[in-house]
Order: C-alpha cells, then structure tokens, then sequence
C-alpha cells in the first residue's frame, strides 16, 4: 500500500523564491489547525485523569449500590436480608466492571450504555440465584432480590446517566483529551496519526520536525508547524500534554540531539519508535490517552497526589480567605489612601506547563512606576516603592490576594514562586541561565515555597541566585507529599518575619 507520506512527498516542495511557504511551513490559505485539533485549547492543569475518573465513577456505584440495600432493607425484614443483598451488591459490581460499564466509549449513547448496565444487573442476579440458592431458600431469595433490583438499579443507572453526560462535557471542552504534538514526520508518526483519526482518543496539535525539506506540508492533514526551534517557543506548548518523538532506531544520534533540545521543557516526553511497517501505533493509543509509552523526561503527574494538593488548596485556601478577609479590607483602604491608583496590581507570570497566568498582588508601588515585566527587580531602597507597600512587601501582605489564584486552580498554597514573563537578571532573561528553568513549572506556582523557607526570597538578580532559586525548586517538586506541604506552610510566617535582611 502506498504510504501518504510518500505521496506528499512527491508534491511541490518549498523553494527560497516561496518567502510566505518557507516562513510560515504552509501554503496561504492553508488549514493550520487539521483535523486533529479542537475548536478551543484547554491548559494540562485542567485535565482530567482517565483512570482516576473511573476510580470515581465506580465509588460512586458502590454508594448507589449501598443505597439500594439500605432501602430495600427498611422494606423487607429477616436476618438473611444483609446476607443477600451484600451478595447482590458485589456481585453486580463485578458485573458492572465485567460488561465494561466505566469505559464510556466516544461512539456510545446513552441509551447504549444504559442497555449494558441493564445486561450487567441481569447477570449479577442471575449469580446470586446460582450462588445464594444454596444458602437461602428460593422463595425468600425471589422476594429479596424482587425489592432490591429495582432499587439498587434505579440508583446505579441515574448514577450511570449522570456520569455519561459528564464525560460528554468533559470531552467537549478537552478536559479528557490529552494533547499531543508530534516530532518526526516519520512512517511511524503517520500511522500514530492514522490511528487516532480511528478512535479520537487523542489531540494532536501539530508535526514538527527539523528536516522539513525532504518532509510532507502535513500528514493526514495535520499541519508540520516547523523545527524543534519553533516548537521550543510555540503558542500551543503549555496545552500540550505530551511530546511525542518519532524516529527510526538507528538514528541514535539523532534521538539524543532531539533529546537534548527538548529537555529544556515541562512537558511530558515519549518516545515511539518507527518499527519499519510493524505498525504497533493502533495498539498503543489506549495508553497514549492513559499512561506513557517510553516516558523519557519531564512531567509524569501522579494523580492521586494532585487530587490531594488541590483539597488542601481548596479547604486551606477556603480557610485562609475567611481569616485574612478583614486584614486584605485594611491593606486595601492603606494602599488607596497612600498614593494614587488601583488597589491591585496584575502581573503576568508562567505557571504550570509554562502557561501563562495572571497574577494578582495589593500595589506596592507608584502606579507610574509599575513594571510588569520585571525587567527591574526590587533593590533596597527602591523609589518605586510606596510608604504603604514597603510594610506589605516586608510582611508578604501583598501577596494575600494570591488566594483567589489558589482557588482559581492557576497556582497552589505551596509551589515553586511564579515568575513574571520575561523577568531579567542583570541584562538578561533569568530563564536564559540555567538550562533547567522551565522544570520548575511542572508543577503549580505557590504563595510560599521550599525555596521561600530555605534563604531564597525576594530578588534573583545574579545567576547564582537564579540557580540556587531553581535548585531548590527542583528539589522540592521531586520531594513534594502532603506532609511536605504542611510543614512549608507551617514554617512560611516565622521565616518570613525572622528575616529581615531579605530586600523583597
């Protein structure tokens, strides 16, 4: 079969006298989203883990499976009732995984799956007969199960519904479609493409790839968006979940180079080799969605810990901005009544995966003199800085506001210190420095840190200060558990206020 690589090959190639083609790796004119891309990005901070949801999707029938019992319980009396229904409760829920029921396949509808949760009542009951029989004389098994069935699959099926239109929304707006990008315009890259185009358990933004003169204008429609320096710098990185490196196995050296280049990001790293024609890319997409293939670098997200940080964050966080609220109040009128402008100052800085967040401060400084970019950071003595933002810069009390970024899920209590984009350390992009700078962004941006409670606070305006913040961010990414995280919390004001010599 002739590849469709192969065809395009054969089509019009770039030329230099094709200024537009070669600067933009397209045609004018010419689709730049694909077929593969969806109508509205959505950040890898609100993605969903598919395993975990099932996890869910199934504590929730064993809920709806125990109020089923409980009713049936109140209705029917007799000291086998517990054996029988506890029978039943186990055996659908071993029917219910059995026949499927937590997949919720893209092509399902609900009427479909409805009917499989149905068959899977049947046979769990149809076990209890056989089993329970022996146990229980057949008439008071009948009438048991004839008030329990009912009930319990009431429960479980309004369970089901609610749990089939969720998925619907949530594959809608992305939140349980990984994103992928693709480097290699290779025969594996095609059928990895192929493949998903089958079952649409992925995204795929994009092709990159460094040879792009002996290449395709696109595979399967999906646009090549240009070489790895382009991907480096590109808009769509901090919705991509994964990086996919697909290169014949012999070009070892060209493995490592890739490697090397990219180590430089956040995102997640995979790597599929081209397996001449084995075509193992269909059977692989199921864990492209779930797990990695060949995770190679950066972030693997556990979920059941991110599920916790972001309790804390809610229930910490909640608590925090009750108790605080009459002291934000206080610093609100201060700052106003101390010099002219807002009360807030908004600063855009990257958060996880390198995407860009606002970040929301009480203004410490003359409205004039307000640098965004913080292409001068704070020294002391600083004539930007306010009578009223001197006190809220020493205390921290300027970051309180911080707490509606926390709830919002852009940042965390505890994390690495956002940065603002295109910070400067002397004459150049602190992100510049150091090769592993964006690491600290595969995870959340705190209020406090690791760093914050270990000496690095307020300015990193000479590269060893830059490393050192890095360093210590790194390590607490690597180190970080709930306990961790309470400890940090608990440590953050008595650092905060022993130090006075931090210029902040």
């Amino acid at each position: 079969m002739t590849s469709n690589v192969a065809h395009e090959r054969r089509g019009r190639r770039r030329t230099d006298a094709e200024p537009a083609v070669a600067a933009g790796w397209a045609e004018p004119g010419r689709d730049r989203r694909g077929p593969l891309r969806p109508e509205k990005l959505t950040p890898t901070r609100l993605r969903i883990s598919g395993r975990l949801l099932t996890r869910f999707f199934q504590a929730g029938d064993g809920l709806a499976l125990v109020l089923g019992g409980l009713i049936a319980s109140a209705l029917t009396h007799g000291a086998d009732v517990l054996l029988i229904y506890g029978g039943a409760a186990l055996a659908t829920f071993a029917s219910l995984r059995l026949f499927d029921c937590y997949k919720f396949g893209r092509r399902e509808d609900l009427a479909m799956h409805l009917m499989r949760v149905t068959v899977a009542f049947a046979v769990a009951v149809a076990m209890c007969f056989a089993v329970l029989t022996h146990f229980v004389g057949v008439i008071k098994l009948a009438a048991s199960l004839g008030v329990w069935t009912p009930l319990a699959f009431l429960c479980v099926a309004a369970a089901h519904g609610l749990w089939w239109v969720n998925v619907k929304r949530w594959r809608a707006n992305g939140r349980l479609t990984p994103n992928l990008v693709i480097v290699g315009a290779t025969g594996a890259a095609e059928r990895l493409i192929a493949a998903i185009l089958e079952t649409r358990e992925a995204n795929v933004l994009g092709v990159f790839d460094d040879r792009a003169e002996r290449g395709p204008e696109a595979l399967h429609r999906v646009p090549l968006l240009g070489g790895t320096d382009k991907l480096l710098a590109h808009r769509i990185m901090p919705f991509v979940d994964r990086i996919v490196i697909t290169v014949p196995p012999e070009a070892r050296e060209r493995i490592n180079a890739l490697l090397e280049r990219l180590k430089v990001l956040p995102n997640e790293i995979t790597l599929l080799l081209d397996r001449e024609g084995e075509a193992p890319e269909a059977e692989a997409i199921d864990r492209i969605a779930n797990i990695p293939l060949t995770r190679i670098s950066g972030a693997e997200i556990n979920q059941g810990k991110a599920l916790t940080k972001r309790a804390q964050d809610l229930i910490v966080g909640s608590i925090a901005l009750v108790l605080t609220a009459p002291i934000m109040l206080m610093v609100a009128l201060a700052v106003k009544l101390d010099s002219p402008g807002p009360i807030f100052f908004r600063q855009r800085r990257h958060g996880f995966n390198n995407e860009e967040i606002v970040v929301w401060k009480f203004r410490s400084m003359r409205n004039e003199a307000a640098d965004a970019k913080a292409a001068r950071q704070i020294s002391a003595d600083d004539d930007r800085v306010t009578r009223v933002g001197k006190f809220i810069r020493k205390t921290s009390l300027d970051e309180l506001p911080q707490l509606i970024n926390v709830l919002a899920g852009e940042m965390s209590l505890v994390g690495p210190r956002p940065h603002a984009i295109g910070m400067k350390t002397g004459d150049v992009e602190s992100s510049r420095l150091i090769a592993e700078y964006a690491h600290r962004h595969r995870m959340k941006p705190g209020m406090t840190g690791w760093a914050a409670i270990n000496g690095s606070r307020g300015a990193v305006d000479t590269p060893e200060l830059v490393r050192q913040r890095v360093a210590l961010d790194i390590e607490y990414i690597e180190r970080q558990s709930f306990w961790l995280d309470l400890y940090i919390m608990f440590m953050t004001v008595p650092c905060l206020l022993g130090d006075s010599e931090t210029v902040r």
